[in-house]
């Protein structure tokens, strides 16, 4: 028996996608102890290989699974995050709040990605356990801005945050926590982002360009497909983001 199907309620994201909310099948519950009942609604997907059939992984609230995306083993995604492109998630990984996992992105074993995270590779994110007196998780992530964050026992710290309370551990765990720190840093990778175009909003199509027109002395982005263009912009991200938050037609 399947675990759960797509319901009729859909609604259409920020890259033009369709994706349609999961009702539970059976009953089961999740390696967290939550309990889902046949009936209870879940998250967003676009297709049923987002979401395995198989073991107690689920997608609660408003969360979004879509693309090539792929959520399986054990592992839990709510809240308002959104996991598309190539990403997995796996094992007992947890993602929620306003986190986001694409790309080539891979969150797995006993990982738990919140807050503002936003990873897209799998050089965004490190994961070590058992850390500390009760043995946890320890993940450190790349966030939004382009900084550091880390989860550690449900709750999410600044860089500066973590590495000041482990510095009041027995000292044989804060000295493990803090090694543990550096080799993250040197393993993450702040570096900005390639941006994401959305689709042409004329005929859909993904096949996009941004060009410099001379005679603007600007760059712009066109379709390929239809030939719409969008916005000028003095730089290439100034017309993607121009592009990106245009009005819907």
């Amino acid at each position: 028996m399947k675990k759960y199907e797509l319901t009729t309620e859909a609604k259409v994201n920020w890259l033009g996608k369709t994706l349609f909310r999961v009702k539970a099948c059976v009953d089961f519950t999740t390696s967290s102890g939550d309990e889902v009942h046949a009936g209870d609604l879940g998250g967003f997907i676009e297709q049923e290989t987002n979401l395995s059939h198989d073991g107690k992984c689920w997608v609660w609230g408003n969360a979004e699974v879509w693309g090539n995306a792929e959520v399986w083993g054990n592992a839990k995604v709510c809240g308002d995050a959104e996991v598309w492109g190539n990403a997995k998630v796996c094992g007992d990984a947890e993602v929620w709040g306003n986190a986001e996992v694409c790309g080539d992105a891979k969150v797995w074993g006993n990982a738990k990605v919140c807050g503002d995270a936003h990873i897209f590779s799998t050089k965004h994110i490190f994961c070590v356990t058992p850390v500390g007196a009760s043995a946890n998780s320890l993940t450190v992530f790349r966030n939004k801005k382009r900084e550091i964050s880390v989860s550690f026992e449900w709750d999410l710290y600044s860089l500066d945050a973590f590495r000041t309370m482990a510095s009041g551990w027995e000292e044989h765990l804060s000295e493990v926590a803090l090694a543990i720190l550096d080799v993250a840093l040197t393993h993450i990778d702040l570096s900005e982002e390639v941006p994401v175009l959305k689709p042409c909003p004329f005929c859909g199509s993904e096949s996009l360009s941004v060009v410099y027109e001379d005679n603007l002395d600007a760059y712009i982005v066109g379709c390929d497909s239809c030939r719409a263009s969008g916005s000028v912009g003095d730089t290439e991200d100034a017309a993607i983001k121009a592009w990106n938050e245009r009005k819907e037609q």
